[in-house]
């Protein structure tokens, strides 16, 4: 009886020993496979840290002094192909914006040319009736839509609607008349960029307007809604 307990005791020793060194090599194994299978992961996660472009710092506002011609719809259409409209001419002007997403943007723009007021008569051409100074101011929304070429030049193609008004302020010998109309525009353009916060702005704007005849003269004379088209270019700073 003594013998048959002592023998179950070395027998439950000795399992309890094989036991424990089974145990002191599972424990070193596991770590060595849990390590083996976090590190991939570790070292990933780490690269894709290292990899990812921490984000900028972007650009509130934007300020755009330009210059330009515009080409004007004729606003009067008369008999045998004669017409009323204004010389093309060079043409100033400055636009604000403000960023409100990563892509659009309120815009607000002013802009001045003078030009003489031309009668277009078969076989004579453009005679000059008048002299005017017209200044366009309004405001809209832009949609860029940034991208960058193969050579890796970043450019930024956009697209503008807005709406706002043309004054014109007419004179002809000791005589001074006004005018104002209410002009949509859209239009479209290419930012370039040539450094941090600068860079080279392109744009083609309509602006869809009916001239104020009436206002201007005094008479109810009927006139056609016009597109008058401008092409500016210019330096834009983002700050």
């Amino acid at each position: 009886m003594l013998f048959r307990l002592v023998a179950t005791t070395v027998v439950a020793l000795s399992s309890l020993e094989n036991l424990m060194r089974a145990l002191s090599f599972v424990r070193p194994s596991f770590a060595a496979g849990l390590l083996a299978v976090t590190l991939p992961f570790a070292a990933h996660a780490q690269r894709s840290r290292a990899t990812t472009p921490a984000p900028t710092s972007g650009f509130a506002f934007e300020a755009t002094p330009y210059v330009g011609y515009m080409v004007f719809g004729n606003y009067l259409s008369g008999p045998l192909g004669s017409s009323v409209s204004n010389a093309p001419a060079p043409l100033v002007g400055a636009e604000l914006g403000m960023q409100i997403t990563p892509n659009l943007s309120i815009v607000g723009n002013l802009a001045t040319t003078s030009s003489d007021i031309q009668a277009g008569i078969p076989l004579l051409g453009g005679v000059s009736v008048a002299h005017s100074r017209l200044v366009m101011y309004d405001a809209g929304l832009q949609l860029a839509l940034p991208l960058t070429t193969a050579m890796g030049t970043q450019m930024t193609p956009f697209l503008q609607a807005g709406a706002g008004a043309m004054r014109y302020d007419i004179t002809e010998s000791i005589v001074n008349t006004t005018a104002t109309n209410f002009a949509a525009n859209v239009g479209a353009g290419v930012d370039f960029a040539v450094g941090r916060g600068v860079g080279v702005r392109v744009v083609a704007k309509d602006y869809i307007g009916k001239f104020d005849a009436q206002q201007a003269t005094y008479l109810d004379i009927g006139t056609n809604t016009t597109n008058n088209f401008a092409f500016n270019a210019g330096l834009r700073f983002s700050f």
